[in-house]
């Protein structure tokens, strides 16, 4: 019952995070929308939101670290795959496919990376997923069909396409990596050393002219108001970018890749109820119908059953004294001993034993 107990209460707290990664994750797009508006390019306000998220996690990793960071050294290659796919890698990749190809096709390609990783699994251990699974997987993406409504506008070019497969295996790559953590680090430490080597990278395209970059430092449309250039800047960096993969990363930990990768599809719900709100853009009765779905096929993935396995009897407390068998019987006095001889030779033992009985019976 306890353990049960447990299990259920790690399931709500992952569940809980995962959603607030979403939200997060999903309210990324709105933030930064204004900078866009003011000239700047993806390569900018991605570069501009880790240096904001490195900066914002580096005491907490390495408070988490407790200053120790072999860790993060030993499993260097690791880090840097991190970050240069999870992190870097795919809104470098999204921005750069929708220069190429619908917006609606690119995210649907992006999202469709929970049922690449369900298909890896079924295809590494030759075992299909549970009906219910399949279903909810099903629901999953008929619902973001409906939600991202991708029309047939616009050419889909091949080099677009691959651009946002680039960004659905880094997706995908997120996921893994963080049901994975190398020993010793903690999920704001991994998070916190993909943020840095990710700013590195891009500033080294950057500089180099590999990455176009530009910036304007005025005022820009903040939620309806007029605010410094750094203000939704600073606000993507720690809200969309730090605490969303701190939360996400945790929520993987909790709940595995599978059930993890689902949940982040509500981020689709989220950027679009924010948009609503904030920018005004209304989702049509189709969205709504497509944002149950997918609410339906995450919850089915959720309540994937279990193999019944009968538990392990557990040990039984001894409730009674350990008995201690007796000392052997002395040995036979010879024949030719004499009666006085006797007592001596059964002392004679009883010494040889006294350093063993200096244990205390229970």
């Amino acid at each position: 019952m306890v353990l049960r107990a447990v299990s259920a209460r790690r399931g709500l707290v992952g569940v809980v995070m995962g959603l607030a990664a979403g939200l997060a994750f999903g309210a990324g797009g709105t933030i930064v929308k204004p900078l866009f508006s003011e000239g700047w390019t993806p390569g900018a306000a991605v570069f501009g939101r880790l240096v904001v998220a490195a900066l914002a996690l580096a005491i907490p990793a390495i408070i988490a670290m407790r200053g120790e960071l072999r860790p993060l050294l030993r499993a260097w290659r690791l880090v840097l795959a991190y970050a240069v796919l999870a992190v870097a890698g795919v809104q470098l990749a999204f921005y750069a496919a929708i220069e190429r190809i619908p917006v609606g096709i690119a995210l649907l390609i992006e999202y469709l990376a929970p049922v690449a990783l369900l298909l890896l699994a079924w295809a590494r251990t030759r075992r299909m997923p549970h009906r219910v699974v399949l279903v909810g997987a099903g629901l999953a993406v008929v619902g973001l069909v409906l939600v991202i409504g991708p029309s047939g506008a616009g050419a889909l070019d091949p080099v677009g396409i691959a651009l946002a497969s680039v960004a659905m295996i880094g997706v995908a790559f997120y996921y893994v990596v963080g049901d994975r953590t190398p020993v010793g680090v903690p999920p704001v430490a991994l998070a916190w050393s993909g943020f840095v080597v990710g700013a590195l990278a891009l500033g080294l395209a950057g500089l180099v002219g590999i990455l176009p970059m530009h910036a304007s430092f005025g005022e820009v449309a903040f939620f309806g108001m007029r605010a410094p250039w750094w203000a939704p800047l600073v606000t993507v960096g720690v809200v969309s970018t730090a605490f969303a993969y701190v939360a996400g990363i945790t929520a993987i930990t909790l709940l595995g890749t599978r059930v993890a990768s689902f949940l982040g599809l509500s981020e689709v719900i989220f950027a679009g109820l924010i948009g609503w709100i904030v920018l005004g853009e209304a989702i049509g009765p189709i969205g709504l119908v497509g944002a149950g779905l997918i609410l339906g096929g995450i919850v089915l993935v959720r309540l994937e059953p279990v193999a019944a396995s009968a538990p392990l009897p557990e040990p039984l407390p001894v409730t009674e004294p350990i008995a201690i068998l007796p000392d052997a019987p002395p040995a036979p006095t010879e024949p030719h001993q004499t009666p006085q001889s006797a007592p001596d030779a059964a002392v004679a033992p009883e010494a040889s034993r006294l350093p063993d009985a200096t244990a205390t019976p229970l």
